[in-house]
């Protein structure tokens, strides 16, 4: 069921329940790990509860949480530290088992292109809206997500090829 559209004036909790699916996706994505997902997903509606930004309209509301996401996750990889602590192994529930094979395969892209990928497929992101939200030029975000792809692609093509005992 689609959550129903957000007016203006919507309370904080009804906006942290319309985007926290979008926010924890993009998040575990960045990430890979379900509790720095967890955190990033604290400090982004915390910031939102904190700061109560005004908004020009519900596009510019979807922005600012793509562009704290990235951020926060930006600022707790270069965290000291987190250089410096050991990985769990935690992973996050599936309701299907080729869901789940798909994040595995998925976490073996490097950030930059889980990243693109995420935003475009996930979340229906155009190029421009991606290149506007990550700071980066559209041909750019246009070529990660070709490499992306290919390398997805390769990735599912070794996996099939593990099962067929190729």
């Amino acid at each position: 069921m689609k959550p129903e559209p957000l007016r203006p004036d919507d309370c904080a909790e009804k906006v942290i329940r319309f985007y926290a699916d979008m926010v924890y996706r993009l998040a575990y994505a960045r990430t890979g790990t379900k509790c720095d997902a967890d955190e990033i997903f604290q400090e982004v509606f915390l910031r939102y509860i904190k700061k109560q930004p005004v908004f020009n309209n519900e596009e510019h509301r979807k922005a600012w949480m793509i562009r704290v996401t990235i951020n926060c996750s930006n600022k707790l990889w270069n965290s000291v530290w987190k250089r410096k602590a050991e990985p769990l192994t935690d992973t996050m529930p599936f309701e299907t088992k080729q869901d789940m094979d798909l994040s595995d395969e998925l976490q073996q892209l490097p950030q930059k292109y889980r990243e693109v990928i995420h935003l475009f497929y996930y979340e229906n992101m155009s190029l421009e809206e991606i290149s506007r939200a990550l700071n980066r030029k559209n041909s750019t975000v246009r070529t990660q997500l070709t490499r992306a792809r290919a390398l997805l692609r390769n990735i599912l093509k070794e996996d099939d090829d593990v099962q067929r005992g190729i």
